[in-house]
């Protein structure tokens, strides 16, 4: 008898009750904690083409106990209403996890955006976005989405303008969508966010010799063999900084049109600059193709970093996967059942509800940004640098010999805001990532990562609506 497979949803809510069996609740509380609080369902019809077309879109809101809700809107062929509520409440326990004082929402539209141009699709995004809007689920201080698979800073930037539109008395309008351009409020760093947060996520996991042993590897990242699944803009990003950063190698990437292997590693630049001229991955020089990619889960490496979509390792071939590491860099790309299998062979799992989070840090980042009205380092970036020549003067005083060219540039530099972006995400991967193992090594009923983020997330969501009163 072949054992039953779970939905994403009920995946990520047995997930939640596994982590939820190992602590003291009040009765009643783990439901309401799990319980998506509300979902908005919205159908609407576009001219396109000279024809009308009808779309179907939801907006999920999981947990309410802090506000604004926060979560990326995705477009996609195969969007439903069950993975839009499964994302949704991942949301919610990823901001708790990584402390970012947001609850969890998502929103989904059902279209191929590849089938559309660009005025069309900006049409029907500003339409979508509107029958939101009348609603309340896209509000800088109750409900703020982002990009997700499918949509952009563009997108972000047609919904932000429709927003303003229908409210020109919201002096902060601007902050009611995040990942937009530059130009339009967006934050620097926020395009590479997700991928840099699960390079600094891998990278701390590296960090801790025992974590490092306990998956039967040794040493830092560097030479480390990695498999990425998904060259979208986190796996892209993901590859890019584990390449140049830490000196790993990206020995096979995996796309839809089937994956390319090279042991002595790839440049990751260079695979997306052919992919982006041509189209597909397969004919790279150099590389040995496989058409079927998604059997590249399989091979030997030392970290496996699934970077597409959900559902990806599942009971048919997760007992294949050979990796000893699995940094889940997607939403969800583990199932249930899977993730047993995987846990009983040995492997280490960085769970998605921790290592898929730099979007939605850098995204708090930018909302604060837009509701403080002014950029990060503008204050201060000045007055850092005159600091720091006022140090190299003293030295140079003290010790008589002017301090080297390469040192003086370096005491002389005022951080700006990419800078700060970059180091308040990695201090917030760090953190996080210290408190989940923390946890593991504390509890003897925490086996893993996977659900010692839950617990973080579920303790922390517990005590808020206890101090409410709720």
């Amino acid at each position: 008898m072949v054992a039953r497979e779970h939905t994403f949803k009920q995946s990520v809510d047995l997930m939640f009750e596994r982590a939820a069996a190992t602590l003291d609740l009040p009765s009643g509380l783990a439901d309401q904690i799990k319980a998506n609080n509300n979902i908005y369902m919205v159908r609407f019809f576009v001219k396109c083409h000279g024809s009308y077309q009808i779309f179907t879109g939801w907006r999920s809101v999981h947990s309410e106990h802090r506000l604004p809700v926060k979560g990326g809107i995705r477009f996609a062929p195969t969007v439903n209403q069950d993975d839009v509520e499964a994302l949704a409440a991942l949301m919610t326990y990823k901001c708790a996890i990584v402390d970012v004082p947001f609850g969890g929402s998502k929103g989904g539209l059902c279209i191929d955006p590849r089938e559309y141009d660009e005025e069309d699709l900006e049409r029907i995004t500003r339409r979508f976005a509107q029958e939101l809007i009348k609603k309340g689920y896209i509000n800088p201080a109750l409900n703020v989405p982002a990009p997700d698979m499918g949509t952009s800073d563009r997108e972000m930037a047609w919904i932000a303008d429709t927003y303003r539109n229908m409210h020109p008395e919201d002096i902060n309008a601007i902050a009611c969508t995040t990942g937009k351009p530059f130009s339009q409020g967006g934050i620097q760093g926020r395009l590479e966010a997700t991928g840099r947060g699960v390079f600094y996520g891998i990278k701390e996991f590296f960090n801790h010799p025992q974590d490092v042993k306990d998956a039967g590897l040794e040493g830092n990242l560097e030479g480390k063999r990695i498999i990425v699944q998904g060259l979208g803009n986190v796996g892209f990003h993901a590859a890019k900084f584990l390449e140049e950063e830490s000196g790993a190698r990206i020995i096979g990437i995996i796309e839809r049109d089937g994956a390319i292997l090279c042991e002595k590693g790839f440049s990751v630049e260079d695979v997306a600059a052919y992919r982006a001229e041509r189209g597909l991955a397969k004919g790279f020089p150099g590389a040995t193709y496989v058409a079927d990619g998604k059997r590249i889960l399989e091979e030997e490496c030392d970290v496996l970093i699934p970077a597409a979509v959900e559902g990806q390792i599942t009971l048919e071939n997760a007992r294949r996967v050979k990796a000893p590491v699995i940094a889940e860099a997607a939403n969800g790309p583990i199932a249930f059942e899977a993730d047993d299998v995987l846990r009983q062979a040995g492997k280490v799992i960085i769970p998605d509800a921790y290592l898929n989070a730099g979007g939605v840090t850098v995204s708090y980042f930018e909302w604060i940004k837009n509701l403080s009205h002014i950029r990060f380092g503008r204050l201060d970036r000045r007055l850092e640098a005159h600091r720091g020549v006022q140090i190299i003067d003293a030295i140079e005083e003290m010790v008589g010999k002017p301090v080297p060219d390469h040192l003086r540039s370096k005491l002389s530099y005022g951080a700006d805001e990419l800078d700060l972006v970059r180091s308040g995400l990695e201090d917030t991967m760090s953190t996080a990532y210290q408190t989940m193992r923390e946890i593991r090594n504390s509890r003897d009923n925490v086996p893993d990562l996977r659900t010692a983020a839950f617990v973080i997330a579920i303790e922390k969501i517990a005590q808020a609506y206890i101090e409410m009163g709720l």
